[in-house]
């Protein structure tokens, strides 16, 4: 029988996934996560098996979080509204922190070769959920009369945008220039965007 944990997982998880997001998958040893949390590396081994298990547990609430995001971004009927608001706080997330934490999907998309396979199909099926959100959001009425593509073709250009601000923002840190390029992003993408936004 397993005994009972003597740390608050919640507090653990949290302070592992902040480890994680400032570090990378690959960077970040058992070691960084004890340190960060306070708890003693067998302890987490203990609790978790390794550092693949504990990474998983953390990117879960990331996941969660970052998509209740997207949901509450995207409410606006108005697309041009709903693409901006998304936007601003993609930029807003990656940059938080001293230094900058990055976009974790992005960092964690790029180390996929040093990750294992439940890794890689856990990233994909965020990247999946995120353009089924998108998508959803653009394909009523009144963004299919603005959009320049279909609902798919557009959901899919977004994400991949989002993907090309993480990387600009890791090679530059100026949150005012993805600020700029998302704004001519929608402008392109929506026939419409260009009023006045």
């Amino acid at each position: 029988m397993v005994g009972t944990r003597q740390f608050d997982e919640d507090a653990l998880l949290e302070a592992a996934l902040e480890t994680f997001w400032q570090n990378g998958f690959a960077a970040t040893s058992m070691i960084d996560v004890a340190e960060a949390t306070g708890v003693q590396r067998g302890s987490l081994y203990n609790a978790y098996g390794d550092k693949e298990r504990l990474f998983l547990l953390a990117f879960e609430r990331y996941s969660i979080r970052f998509l209740d995001f997207v949901r509450q971004a995207l409410v606006d009927p108005d697309p041009v509204v709903a693409l901006t608001t998304l936007f601003k706080g993609v930029v807003a997330n990656m940059t938080e922190g001293a230094p900058s934490r990055g976009c974790l999907t992005t960092r964690t998309a790029i180390e996929l070769p040093l990750a294992g396979k439940a890794i890689e199909a856990r990233v994909k099926r965020l990247i999946e959920d995120l353009t089924a959100l998108i998508r959803e959001a653009l394909s009523t009425p009144a963004a299919r009369r603005q959009l320049s593509c279909d609902p798919a073709m557009a959901a899919d250009l977004v994400v991949t945008f989002t993907r090309g601000l993480a990387v600009m923002e890791r090679a530059f840190h100026n949150p005012q220039h993805l600020d700029k390029m998302s704004k001519q992003f929608v402008r392109v993408l929506l026939l419409d965007g260009k009023r006045g936004r």
